[in-house]
C-alpha cells in the first residue's frame, strides 16, 4: 500500500484529510508541523507529501526546500495546500517545483484524484532506466504521463529518402528529432577525417538534443539509412517540456549523466580493444539495442561500411573479422545480413 504524508497544523482538516485518504486504502502519516514533517518523512520515506504552507516552526516552502536537498526524498511527489485566493502562495510554491496544490476548502474528490493522478506519473518517472533505449524510453513514458506532450499530431513530420541529410556538422540546431519509421545514422570524423558512427536511431528514437542542451552547434551529421518519416521537435517546445517539470528535469538529467557514461565505455572499447574484441563489442552492441527496439532477435542488416565505421574499425579488417566469427559458427552471414550464432562466446572474446 502506498504511503502518504500531511503536514498540515489544522488538527481538525488534518483529521479529514487522513479520513479521507485512509478510506481508500493508502496509508496514512501525519505530523502537525514542518519540522516533524520533515523528520517522519526523512524517516519512512512516503509515496507522495499533502503539506500545508502555512505553518509555525517550518512552513510549507520550507519543509519542500529542506526535502528537496536529500536524495531519499528529493523525487516524492509534493501537493502543498494553499488557502482560497492566496494566488501568491501558489504561484511560490509552483515556481520552488511542487508538483501540484489544492485551494481550501476542497472535497474528498478532489483531493484523491490528485493524489491518484501524481502517484502514477511519480511510478513512470521514477522506473530504473537502463541499457542503450533508456532516453527514448523515458521520454514515452513521460509523454504517457501527461508531462510532456511529444505526438505526432503536435508537430510537423517530415519524409525523406535514403542517404539524405536530416543535419550536418556546423549547422545551428533548431529542432529535437523523432523516428516514426525508417532509420537514422550519426556520424561524426575525427582529426584526419575519418567518419564514424557514433549512432544508430531507429523507429522510437529521439535524436539531435546534444547540441541543444550544450547551446552549440553540430558536432555530427545525421543521415538517413533507410527511408524514414521524421517528428521535428521544435528546441523552444523541447527545452519548456523537460525543463519546466523538476521532476521531469531530475529524471532526464540522471539519464543523461548515465548515457554519457556508456559513452565513454564505447570509445574505452575502441580505443583499447584487440580488432576481434571491437568487432564482437560492436556486434553485440547492434544486437542489444535491435532486440530492444523489437523484442525479438533478428539479422544485423547494415552495409559493412556503415558497420566499420560504427565500431571504429577498418572496412576491409571487418570483412575479414566477420569472415573468421562465421567459421569459428559465432555468427551466421546470409545475403549480407549477420545473425548472431553464440552471444556468449563472442561477449568471452579477448
Amino acid at each position: 500500500m502506498k504511503k502518504i504524508l500531511i503536514i498540515e497544523d489544522n488538527l481538525q482538516v488534518r483529521e479529514n484529510i487522513a479520513e479521507i485518504i485512509e478510506l481508500s486504502n493508502y496509508i496514512v502519516l501525519t505530523a502537525e508541523n514542518g519540522k516533524l514533517g520533515v523528520e517522519m518523512a526523512l524517516k519512512e520515506i512516503p509515496d507522495l507529501i499533502v503539506c500545508d504552507i502555512m505553518m509555525p516552526v517550518l512552513d510549507g516552502y520550507g519543509v519542500y526546500h529542506s526535502l528537496r536537498r536529500h536524495s531519499e526524498t528529493e523525487m516524492i511527489p509534493f501537493i502543498f495546500l494553499t488557502a482560497k485566493g492566496e494566488k501568491a502562495d501558489f504561484r511560490k510554491g509552483m515556481a520552488m517545483g511542487a508538483d501540484d496544490y489544492i485551494v481550501k476548502p476542497f472535497s474528498g474528490e478532489e483531493l484523491l484524484h490528485a493524489i491518484e493522478v501524481r502517484l502514477h506519473k511519480s511510478e513512470l518517472l521514477q522506473k530504473h532506466y537502463s541499457g542503450p533505449e533508456a532516453l527514448n524510453q523515458f521520454l514515452c513514458d513521460v509523454h504517457q504521463s501527461g508531462k510532456i506532450k511529444l505526438s505526432e499530431s503536435d508537430h510537423e513530420m517530415v519524409d525523406y529518402a535514403k542517404k539524405l541529410f536530416v543535419y550536418k556538422e556546423g549547422q545551428r540546431p533548431r529542432s529535437v528529432y523523432f523516428v516514426v519509421s525508417g532509420k537514422v545514422k550519426i556520424s561524426r570524423k575525427n582529426e584526419d577525417g575519418k567518419a564514424f558512427i557514433t549512432g544508430i536511431h531507429g523507429a522510437g528514437d529521439y535524436f539531435g538534443y546534444t547540441s541543444i542542451l550544450q547551446d552549440i552547434n553540430y558536432r555530427e551529421e545525421a543521415q538517413i539509412l533507410d527511408d524514414a518519416v521524421i517528428m521535428a521537435i521544435p528546441r523552444e517546445d523541447f527545452l519548456l517540456l523537460v525543463f519546466n517539470d523538476p521532476q521531469v528535469s531530475r529524471a532526464f538529467i540522471r539519464i543523461i549523466t548515465r548515457n554519457i557514461a556508456e559513452k565513454e565505455d564505447i570509445l574505452l572499447n575502441l580505443a583499447y580493444s584487440s580488432l576481434r574484441k571491437k568487432v564482437a563489442y560492436g556486434l553485440i552492441h547492434l544486437h542489444e539495442k535491435d532486440l530492444a527496439e523489437k523484442n525479438l532477435p533478428s539479422p544485423l542488416h547494415l552495409s559493412r561500411e556503415n558497420m566499420a565505421q560504427s565500431f571504429g574499425v577498418a572496412t576491409e579488417s571487418l570483412i575479414r573479422t566477420l569472415s573468421d566469427f562465421k567459421e569459428e559458427q559465432l555468427i551466421h552471414i546470409e545475403g549480407g545480413k549477420v545473425t548472431i550464432a553464440n552471444e556468449k562466446k563472442l561477449r568471452d572474446l579477448n
